[in-house]
């Protein structure tokens, strides 16, 4: 039997709270470790665990559930809405939620999100698996999962919450951080240039003032922090 996914339930209704843990212990292959409307208990949880799935509602005093999914980083947790209030289904998705629940929730219902989530969980450790041996790897990017091939990156753009990979056929934004993507890269063939860029070693063409320049007309700027390694690497 597969280990049981740690779940979290948040809802500021104490109804709601009571309805949805007593269908998560109906699915053996659900484990509640929280239950209940504080906030901040779930995000110390949210920082203590990985890949957690959480039921969280949106409307709730002190933070919303939009701010709190944006507080924990939840590229390593997946969330699945619960809200009476299905106009904010758009806003919700955003930020990669598995479904969406509107309430009064039924068993059924709540069945059916479970097992969406865990086709989706097996689908992606599965094609994980396969690249075990290899340099490709898999990120989770606008409910969908991407194949990013190293070679076919042409850099890597760091935004506020998100960062961009620039690839020769695409551009895809994640909800993942600088230093997280840099370990899923092959060793030694990518550089950090700046806080907001990494690139593909092969494809420096020249080292030009404070700026590289990459082939295919690509020209960007060094960080100061990184200048002095990078200065001394090129000599």
């Amino acid at each position: 039997m597969e280990k049981p996914i740690n779940t979290i339930i948040l809802d500021d209704e104490p109804f709601a709270v009571h309805l949805l843990k007593d269908y998560a212990k109906k699915v053996s292959s659900l484990n509640v470790i929280y239950a209940g409307n504080d906030n901040y208990k779930v995000l110390e949880l949210l920082k203590e665990y990985t890949n957690t799935l959480v039921f969280i509602d949106l409307q709730m005093p002190e933070l919303s559930g939009m701010e709190i999914m944006q507080m924990s980083n939840h590229s390593h947790h997946n969330f699945i809405i619960t809200s009476a209030y299905q106009e904010y289904a758009l806003d919700a998705f955003k930020y990669q939620v598995i479904d969406f629940l509107v309430k009064p929730i039924s068993f059924q219902r709540f069945y059916e999100s479970v097992e969406k989530y865990l086709g989706w969980e097996k689908s992606f450790n599965t094609i994980s698996d396969t690249t075990a041996e290899n340099k490709d790897f898999y990120i989770k990017a606008e409910r969908k999962v991407y194949r990013i091939i190293p070679e076919e990156i042409l850099y890597i753009e760091g935004l506020k919450d998100y960062i961009r990979i620039h690839t020769t056929s695409e551009k895809i934004i994640t909800h993942e951080n600088m230093k997280d993507i840099i370990g899923k890269l092959p060793k030694d063939e990518f550089l950090r240039i700046h806080r907001s860029y990494i690139i593909p070693s092969k494809k420096i063409k020249m080292l030009e003032g404070n700026s590289i320049c990459l082939y295919g007309d690509i020209r960007l700027p060094i960080g100061e922090t990184y200048r002095k390694a990078i200065k001394a690497k090129f000599n």
